[in-house]
């Protein structure tokens, strides 16, 4: 009987099947990539009322970071400063600015800035700023090097994937409590023995309790 298929038709077959394969992975890892950086708006400014910089005030000017966010320490909310933290400096100081317009009427009017929010979770989603810094997780940890930002960005993605993996290798991220809101701090040499010290030494809860559903999901 003749031959139905040219002698070349299993190798053009296996070919065809590997190029599937290899396009869907393909499809695959781009769908991540646009997935992890555009869909949560990573690095893109969002537009503000007040074009605030946190470059200026935090590394150019020195204002602790506490100074604004005032329940940081002891809320699960960082806090966002009312209109009169501004005008504590901005009565004496850029006081006819056109850019700091809405902030004086906002306190002329006692009526809030309408701030755009660029971190935020589910809420489904249990998180507690206070308990984070009170274990040495510096604010950079999760913003990102906010020092640098003349206008604030998201840093990262917040997916749960990206918090598992902090509270399974907490020790690779905490750092000395007088550090915290440090936003020049950088992780020493020996950040994985100084890290398992740190994580004793602050009674952080080992990797099974942190990745249990309740620790997040209450």
């Amino acid at each position: 009987m003749a031959q139905i298929f040219h002698h070349a038709a299993n190798t053009i077959a296996k070919a065809t099947i590997i190029g599937v394969i290899l396009l869907i992975c393909a499809i695959c890892i781009v769908a991540w990539e646009v997935n992890n950086s555009y869909n949560v708006y990573r690095h893109e400014p969002l537009v503000q009322p007040v074009p605030f910089s946190h470059k200026h005030h935090v590394t150019d000017d020195g204002i602790d970071c506490r100074y604004c966010h005032t329940s940081v320490e002891t809320s699960s909310f960082a806090g966002i400063p009312p209109t009169h933290t501004c005008m504590s400096c901005h009565s004496k100081i850029w006081v006819n600015s056109p850019m700091l317009a809405p902030v004086r009427e906002s306190y002329q009017t006692d009526t809030s800035i309408d701030w755009v929010r660029l971190n935020e979770l589910p809420d489904f989603v249990y998180f507690n700023h206070s308990i984070h810094i009170a274990k040495g997780i510096g604010c950079t940890t999760c913003h990102g090097p906010i020092g640098d930002m003349p206008i604030t960005y998201r840093q990262n993605t917040l997916y749960m994937r990206w918090c598992i993996n902090c509270h399974k290798h907490p020790w690779k991220y905490i750092r000395p409590k007088q550090y915290v809101f440090s936003v020049t701090y950088k992780a020493p040499p020996d950040q994985d023995a100084l890290g398992r010290k740190l994580v004793a030494a602050y009674h952080v809860k080992p990797a099974l309790v942190l990745t249990s559903c309740y620790t997040c999901h209450r």
